[in-house]
């Protein structure tokens, strides 16, 4: 039986300031962390965990396996941009991508926008107004439940707003499981491939992305066809999603497509409960010892509404904020959000509460 082995930061430092005093830097420069546990888990079970300062940690490293060392390398790895045609998206810092669902059944805006190009180039206008680095295109919900979506209308959906949304320069991605919708995707304009079946759906999604050049989001669904929320049983929500995001990378990096391309996103709500929902939250920082950046949307999702009288999807602000939050004090490069001016001021201030121009966190220094 073989025994995996994982490095999960489980203290984060108040500060960068802190750095000197036994904090490490992880994912460029987002967040520091001051402790870890060394996992190991064999036959699906926990055996044993481990907790080290990272002074200590420092220390045992070179007795560790090798897998953790290259984890521990991870963990501090500098993200290179995703370059856009003519726009860079920087991943040395938290960017927002904005969702504009061009579909009838979305569970939080759907019909919204399908009927009328001008009010949805308006929301696509607000969004990058208000801070969105990516607009994120999708043309069929993917919520439980949701009917398949002829390729043919995932098409006509898609790639008119595409079309005019590239004309003014943004930065697209395309929310999409199928081959044909990505390439007219990329040839309409768009310059991201995201797909929550994580290059499964298709057989030939993998041999396309490789080929297109394109960065692409890899997201954890533990479903397959078109029912991607079925089969979320876990021995350990968080270490099963890690190792199958670890799958899906070297899957895809065997395909072809460069390390330096690929973010991952542990897909929350998709076939997970609310307590694997926030289990996955409070440990957003160990997935950074993939190497790869990391995705995450919670925006308006059920989650929120369970833990808050089942408010309906469309008052669900101040749970996004706090989940985005959660995410940014994780270390996580792109959040996906409905509500982009709330949650870039939310940024903002975020950053200047952790700016040392702007305070003196010689207090808060080991």
């Amino acid at each position: 039986m073989s025994t995996q082995h994982y490095l999960r930061p489980i203290a984060l430092a108040e500060s960068p300031q802190s750095e000197e005093g036994g904090a490490l830097r992880l994912a460029g420069g987002l967040t520091y962390a001051s402790r870890f546990a060394v996992i190991a888990r064999a036959g699906g079970k926990i055996i044993s965990r481990e907790l080290y300062s990272v002074p200590e940690l420092r220390a045992v490293l070179p007795d560790l396996s090798h897998d953790l060392q290259a984890q521990f390398a991870n963990l501090q790895r500098a993200h290179a941009p995703l370059e856009c045609g003519a726009r860079t998206v920087r991943l040395d810092q938290p960017q927002v991508m904005g969702i504009l669902n061009m579909t009838p059944d979305s569970f939080s805006d759907g019909g919204q926008f399908m009927d009328d190009p001008e009010i949805a180039a308006a929301h696509a206008a607000t969004m990058l107004e208000g801070g969105a680095a990516i607009i994120d295109i999708g043309g069929e919900s993917t919520r439980p439940g949701a009917a398949a979506v002829w390729e043919g209308d995932e098409l006509k959906r898609v790639v008119p707003m595409i079309e005019r949304l590239a004309a003014s320069g943004a930065a697209i991605s395309i929310d999409s499981r199928r081959p044909a919708v990505m390439e007219a995707a990329l040839t309409a304009g768009a310059h991201i491939i995201n797909d929550v079946s994580a290059l499964r759906h298709d057989p030939r999604s993998l041999g396309f992305a490789a080929r297109s050049g394109a960065p692409v989001v890899l997201m954890h669904a533990p479903g397959e066809g078109d029912d991607l929320h079925s089969g979320g049983a876990y021995t350990d929500v968080v270490l099963d999603v890690f190792d199958w995001l670890a799958a899906r990378r070297d899957v895809a990096i065997a395909a072809g497509i460069p390390c330096e391309k690929i973010v991952l996103d542990p897909g929350i709500g998709f076939g997970k409960s609310v307590a694997d929902n926030l289990a996955l939250l409070n440990a957003l920082p160990l997935f950074h010892a993939l190497g790869q950046p990391l995705l995450v949307g919670v925006s308006r999702k059920r989650m929120i509404g369970a833990l808050s009288g089942e408010a309906p999807a469309h008052q669900r602000l101040g749970g996004s904020i706090m989940l985005a939050t959660k995410a940014l004090e994780a270390g996580v490069q792109l959040l996906r959000v409905h509500d982009v001016p709330e949650t870039v001021q939310a940024l903002r201030v975020w950053r200047g509460l952790r700016d040392a121009a702007l305070t003196d966190f010689s207090q808060l220094a080991p």
